[in-house]
């Protein structure tokens, strides 16, 4: 408790010094400041950028070569933070004014950046955009402030049920039927355990807080509950569901159905696992359509939705990056031409959907990728049952690595402590940390 109350005063000082120093030097720009956005350099140099660890490096990766291709004159250069790092980096690097000129950021926490003024005012340059009318409606909820807009979105994750159906016919199982509820969920991981040879039914990544919230969060949503407290005074960890999932999830691990290496798991790997081929079911993102036949060509596998407690019951995660300018960055203007460029249509069916990931325009959803591939069709069901959070608190609440959403999930899976005090001691904290937002 000491050490995450010490992180938090660490960030939320910082957010505020530097918000404070900011306001009276920065003004957000006004209508029709810099040159017009167009999807190519405004100037010439290189273009610094950071974005952080994961899943989606292969599809950043596209986008800033696709970018790179086209303006030799001011490539980006990508570097990318281990996602444990990024929000303090972030912070850091702002106090100091040492900041890259754009950068690709975790929605969930773009309010609370956005509220202490340490990302740049978009608003006046990009509110016009006809292509944000059909842009992801999470992130742009997210990318919005007070009305006024901070950014645009980078990639798209929407979790689900990922299943290996070569080991599912291998178990008995019918390969087309994934489960529908955690009591099939399960009875099937427990056959598929069964097989030995170091297969195991079902993952769980047990020391990666956004891993968790992005695939065990879904099973409490799922199963009628609330997680994180919104706002001062709200209540989280709230309905039966948290009780049950905890319980299901403590099972899962007592039982042996998830490898003993997963408890060390903190979402620097999580994206590789699947294609291994040695996991029967999986919560993960739609990037790993593309990542789990590069890794496993021969891998026969199917998406379902992430189910609760009930039949038929499913919730999903909706997340992904958006690109932010922070304060203190020099190439506004080239950020902002970036951003045009990854909303344009060519971009969007031509190196979102041809890679197979999900596009950021709901309007590029019918391209002849999608249309060739069921397995993203089956992906996008999820966005019908998913969540964005929105709370000024997300990561000192659930994403710290330190903090009491992975803390209560780590006592759940690994220890015999009761569940119902496990679940008071996390509730109070995060209680705690929100009543001081």
């Amino acid at each position: 408790m000491r050490s995450r109350l010490k992180w938090s005063v660490f960030l939320t000082a910082t957010i505020l010094t530097v918000a404070a120093c900011s306001r009276g030097a920065d003004t957000p720009p006004s209508a029709g400041q810099g040159p017009p956005a167009t999807t190519s350099c405004a100037s010439t140099g290189e273009l610094t950028m950071w974005e952080r660890s994961g899943g989606n490096k292969q599809m950043v990766d596209m986008l800033v070569e696709a970018w790179n291709t086209k303006n030799p004159t001011c490539k980006i250069n990508l570097t990318y933070i281990p996602h444990t790092e990024m929000v303090g980096k972030i912070a850091q690097g702002i106090a100091s004014g040492d900041v890259p000129d754009l950068m690709g950021m975790d929605l969930i926490y773009a309010p609370q950046f956005e509220k202490a003024g340490q990302l740049v005012d978009l608003t006046d340059r990009i509110s016009s955009w006809p292509e944000l009318q059909t842009a992801s409606k999470g992130h742009m909820t997210v990318a919005t402030f007070e009305n006024r807009l901070y950014g645009v979105p980078l990639y798209a994750d929407v979790s689900a049920l990922f299943y290996n159906k070569d080991l599912f016919t291998r178990a008995g199982l019918d390969p087309n039927k994934p489960p529908t509820s955690l009591t099939e969920l399960r009875t099937y991981a427990d056959k598929i355990t069964a097989l030995g040879g170091g297969i195991k039914g079902y993952y769980l990544p047990g020391n990666c807080a956004g891993c968790n919230i992005f695939t065990v969060g879904p099973l409490m949503w799922a199963s009628g509950a609330k997680i994180e407290s919104a706002a001062p005074g709200d209540e989280p960890l709230t309905g039966d569901g948290v009780k049950q999932v905890l319980q299901f999830t403590r099972d899962m691990v007592k039982s042996g159905n998830v490898h003993e290496g997963d408890r060390t798991e903190n979402g620097e790997t999580f994206h590789l696992q699947f294609g291994s081929g040695k996991v029967g079911m999986m919560g993960t993102g739609n990037f790993n359509i593309t990542l789990a036949r590069q890794q496993n060509p021969k891998m026969n596998f199917g998406i379902g939705l992430l189910p609760g407690v009930g039949p038929n019951s499913s919730a999903s995660f909706i997340g992904g990056d958006l690109v932010v300018v922070p304060k203190g960055s020099t190439r506004v203007d080239d950020a902002v031409n970036f951003m045009k460029f990854l909303l344009s249509d060519d971009v969007q069916v031509e190196v979102y959907a041809k890679a197979l990931n999900l596009t950021t325009r709901s309007d590029m959803v019918n391209n002849k990728y999608f249309t060739a591939e069921p397995l993203v069709q089956d992906v996008a069901k999820a966005l019908t049952v998913g969540r964005t959070p929105y709370t000024l608190t997300f990561f000192e609440q659930i994403n710290s690595p330190q903090g009491p959403w992975l803390r209560m999930l780590q006592r759940a899976y690994y220890t015999n402590d009761s569940l119902d005090t496990i679940i008071a001691d996390a509730k109070k904290e995060m209680k705690a940390i929100s009543d001081q937002s």
